[in-house]
C-alpha cells in the first residue's frame, strides 16, 4: 500500500518535470529572422518538359511486346531541368538550374529558398524555363511590392493558374 509520503515524492518530481517542459518551451528564445527585416521564400515543385519527343511503334514492335505493354506510342521518362532566376531591383538573387526529382529522373524539379531582405518597396521579377529551348524563359512575372518589417513574402508556381503566383 503506497504511503503519503511516496505521493508527495512522486508530486515533486512531476512538479520539476512540468517546470522543465515549461522553461524549455519558451527558453532559448529563436528567432527565423531579424525583426527589423522581411523574408522573400520562392517555393515551388514543378515538372518540365520530356527530354524527347514520343514515337510511334512499329507493328514488329508492337508483337514484340506482351498484350498487355502494347500501346501505340512511347515516350521517355526523363524531364528537362527546370531554370530559374529570380532578381529584386534588377539585382541578381538567385538563378540555377534544378535537375528533375525521381530515380530515373522522371519527377517534378523543387526549389524552397528564403532570402532575407530590407523593408520596402521592392522590383522583383521571376522566371522560369521549362522547355528544351537554349535562350530566353517559358515563364516571366515581374512586379513592384511594398514589404513590411517581418513580413513573409512568397512565390509559388502554379502551371494552371499561368505562372508565378505572388502571395
Amino acid at each position: 500500500m503506497p504511503r503519503p509520503l511516496q505521493f508527495l515524492g512522486q508530486g515533486v518530481v512531476y512538479l520539476v518535470i512540468a517546470l522543465l517542459f515549461g522553461l524549455f518551451s519558451d527558453w532559448p528564445r529563436f528567432t527565423f529572422f531579424p525583426a527589423d527585416q522581411a523574408q522573400i521564400m520562392l517555393s515551388f515543385a514543378h515538372g518540365a518538359q520530356r527530354k524527347g519527343e514520343c514515337r510511334k511503334l512499329t507493328a514488329e514492335e508492337l508483337d514484340e511486346l506482351a498484350p498487355n505493354m502494347r500501346r501505340p506510342e512511347i515516350c521517355p521518362r526523363e524531364r528537362l531541368p527546370v531554370l530559374v532566376e529570380l532578381t529584386l531591383d534588377d539585382q541578381p538573387l538567385y538563378r540555377e538550374s534544378l535537375p528533375p526529382s525521381g530515380l530515373s529522373g522522371d519527377g517534378p524539379s523543387q526549389v524552397h529558398r528564403r532570402f532575407v531582405v530590407a523593408p520596402g518597396s521592392h522590383r522583383i521579377t521571376v522566371r522560369l524555363r521549362d522547355s528544351a529551348r537554349s535562350e530566353g524563359f517559358d515563364y516571366e512575372r515581374s512586379e513592384t511590392i511594398a514589404l513590411r518589417e517581418r513580413q513573409n513574402f512568397v512565390i509559388d508556381f502554379r502551371s494552371d493558374r499561368g505562372g508565378f503566383v505572388f502571395m
